[in-house]
């Protein structure tokens, strides 16, 4: 699984939440740099967060609805972080942790919604991206909380989207046995798509900073190892429904983290979601394109580059966005027009051409137009010196 934030339900104290994130960095193979935001000691069980120093940074708690007995029966969380390597807004994400009101009757289903409200309300307003997680306690995608979440409304700023576009009537209900969630454990089995990830509008517009799959295609139903989507129901292999987690044989995790999943989750549990956010592309290129000296009417050429620049070091290859973007040159310069590509670490050779018409030194720029959102706009700067004699003549006359 290997994640670099994880947002928990029913943590019971702080000294719970250190223990845990010692855990982390103690585990086998762990990178050891995993930290906590602040921890909100609310009514009843609280939200909890972990995420990796090396990662993400600049990491705030806020208390989006404090718990009560008449709406959400929990403190609803909402962390932000800032992507490390980056700073326009556009990069900052901002994740509420949700553990929605338990039961089926009508007055549960209202307190879901009432939560949900709230969590809309406040997504409206950010202006960055968003995404909500946790146990919504939703049996169905017709649910009134749902509808709020995922609905059409007049202002949509605040609306969040199912990356798996798998809506239906989940509980007890086999068409939906590899993501269901609840319960690995107990008597009832697995038979409740209860944890979810939910993500707003630019999450899944296949530009830039974006969910890793393909959010216009429903998850797979005959197989977990869906090709299309990196979101799992963690250890879920699509052979547990109506029963316990399958260990033996387990075809996604394996004997051993199937397991560890059940012992964890021991007194009516759940599993994991998770999915993979891929983080924007980072555009750089040549600084600037020097011709030299170049004679009066004889066209010339000079190649440049533009590279996707992402720290595929901190990110990997596949955990970083394309580069996409479109050049222009000022006049007398010109450069092939187009949209563009750069995989990440990868270069692309340009050519910027110039007719000298006209004696003297002759400046211009290259203006790169990308999704880069912190250097949408990067300019190059261009010179040339334009001799208007013939070189023969100048060697004949020094003969």
């Amino acid at each position: 699984m290997r994640p670099d934030v994880v947002l928990c339900q029913e943590f019971a104290s702080l000294t719970a939440v250190t223990e845990f994130r010692s855990l982390l960095n103690s585990a086998p193979g762990s990178p050891g740099d995993w930290a906590f935001a602040t921890f909100v000691n609310g009514p009843d069980s609280d939200a909890a967060c972990f995420y990796r120093t090396s990662k993400v940074s600049s990491v705030t708690a806020t208390v989006v609805a404090t718990g009560n007995s008449s709406a959400n029966p929990r403190n609803v969380m909402r962390y932000d972080f800032t992507l490390t390597g980056y700073t326009s807004q556009a990069t900052k994400i901002a994740m509420y942790n949700c553990h929605m009101k338990a039961a089926d009757t009508p007055a549960d289903a209202e307190r879901r919604r009432l939560e949900a409200v709230i969590v809309r309300n406040d997504a409206k307003v950010l202006g960055r991206p968003f995404l909500v997680a946790g146990d919504f306690n939703v049996y169905r995608s017709t649910e009134p909380a749902y509808v709020e979440l995922t609905g059409s409304q007049v202002n949509n700023n605040g609306q969040f989207f199912d990356p798996i576009k798998t809506p239906g009537t989940w509980n007890n209900n086999g068409a939906f046995r590899f993501v269901h969630t609840q319960d690995p454990i107990g008597a009832g089995g697995m038979d409740d798509r209860f944890d979810q990830i939910l993500l707003s509008s630019d999450l899944v517009d296949g530009d830039g900073f974006d969910y890793l799959g393909d959010p216009t295609k429903p998850y797979s139903t005959t197989t977990w190892n869906d090709p299309n989507h990196s979101y799992r129901a963690w250890g879920n292999d699509g052979t547990s429904f109506n029963t316990t987690l399958t260990v033996t044989n387990n075809t996604m995790v394996g004997p051993d983290i199937a397991t560890a999943i059940r012992n964890a989750a021991n007194g009516a549990g759940h599993i994991p979601v998770l999915l993979d956010l891929r983080v924007p592309a980072k555009v750089d290129s040549t600084t600037a394109i020097d011709f030299g000296t170049v004679m009066l009417n004889r066209p010339v050429g000079r190649t440049f580059n533009v590279r996707n620049n992402g720290n595929t070091n901190l990110w990997g290859l596949d955990g970083i966005a394309r580069l996409k973007y479109t050049m222009q040159a000022s006049s007398p310069f010109f450069v092939n027009g187009g949209q563009f590509q750069a995989a990440p670490g990868q270069a692309n050779d340009h050519t910027l051409f110039f007719v000298p018409t006209e004696p003297g030194l002759q400046t211009g720029t290259v203006t790169i137009q990308s999704d880069d959102p912190d250097q949408p706009t990067r300019v190059i700067q261009v010179r040339a010196f334009v001799l208007a004699i013939s070189p023969g003549w100048i060697n004949n006359s020094i003969d």
